[in-house]
Formats: structure tokens, C-alpha cells, sequence
């Protein structure tokens, strides 16, 4: 993650969204740093589950994204938070369908990731680049609530 991602959600989130909440981040792992703790402190969710394929500091289920709805259930939270992930997974159409899939009705997802121009960062993997256009027909069975980008990252909030 980087100084972008914290902004992007220093100025998009609203902490309605994740009050009293069930709040689910895939590929949670601290590797650069995270929007975890903001969330935790300022927005006061019932429950933060973090999410990824190696134990660490933030991570409470180890589990591919792939799995996550054998693991929890359909319909099982109210937020899910994923920055910077799905350019590292293969099979990105499962990853976020399974994401979709989380989601309560009317649940928000935050995402970020890497677009075209960006170098490749393979930790573990390096797979995809996102544009807006992308992130437009991804989402089209959402509704897009903001969609930012820049020459790094498109950024998207949705509800479902």
C-alpha cells in the first residue's frame, strides 16, 4: 500500500458505512502499512476480519481469496476492504465474485489497485492492470459510488 490508498480512503470514507459492522478485508497482511487501524479506531466496526494467503500482523484467517465463501458464507458481511490485491491474483473474475458474494444487500466494497504504467511488483504474483473502463463493467451489477483514478491506481467504492 502506499500514501494514495490512505488518502483515498481518508477522503472517501464514510464511517456510517462501517459503524456496528461486519467488516471483511481480503489480502490483509501488513506488508507497506494499512487502512485497518483507521477503520478500527475512527469507525468503530462490530467486527474486522482480515484475510490472506500468509500469516501476519492483521491477518486473522489465513485463506486464498478464492475460498472465501466456502470459509464464511454467503451474505456474511457488510463491508469488504481490498487495496492493492487483485492485480496478485490469477483468477481476479472468482476473487471478485467472491467478494460480491460476501456482501450483505446494500453492502459497500472498497477497492484499490494497480492500472496500466504501474511496474510490475510480483509479491507474491504480478498478474493484471486495471483501468476505470475496467472497473465500470467489473462492478456493472453495483452501483459505482465513487471511482477515482490516477496514473497508479484506479479506486472504486460500490454498493450491492
Amino acid at each position: 500500500m502506499n500514501v494514495g490508498v490512505l488518502d483515498f480512503f481518508m477522503r472517501n470514507v464514510d464511517c456510517g458505512e462501517f459503524n456496528d459492522k461486519r467488516v471483511l478485508e481480503v489480502g490483509s497482511r501488513f506488508v507497506n502499512d494499512s487502512v485497518r487501524p483507521l477503520i478500527e479506531r475512527f469507525c468503530k466496526p462490530r467486527e474486522y476480519v482480515g484475510v490472506d494467503i500468509e500469516p501476519g500482523k492483521y491477518v486473522d484467517v489465513v485463506l486464498p481469496a478464492e475460498r472465501l465463501v466456502d470459509y464464511f458464507g454467503s451474505e456474511s458481511f457488510d463491508v469488504v476492504v481490498s487495496t492493492e490485491v487483485i492485480e496478485h491474483v490469477l483468477d481476479w473474475r472468482l476473487v471478485i465474485n467472491s467478494m460480491k458474494m460476501m456482501l450483505k444487500r446494500g453492502g459497500i466494497i472498497y477497492l484499490t489497485t494497480r492500472s496500466k504504467g504501474f511496474p510490475y511488483h510480483a509479491y507474491p504474483h504480478d498478474h493484471w492492470r486495471y483501468e476505470p473502463s475496467d472497473m465500470v463493467r467489473i462492478f456493472r451489477d453495483f452501483e459505482i459510488i465513487r471511482l477515482e483514478t490516477d496514473w497508479k491506481k484506479p479506486r472504486c467504492v460500490t454498493e450491492g
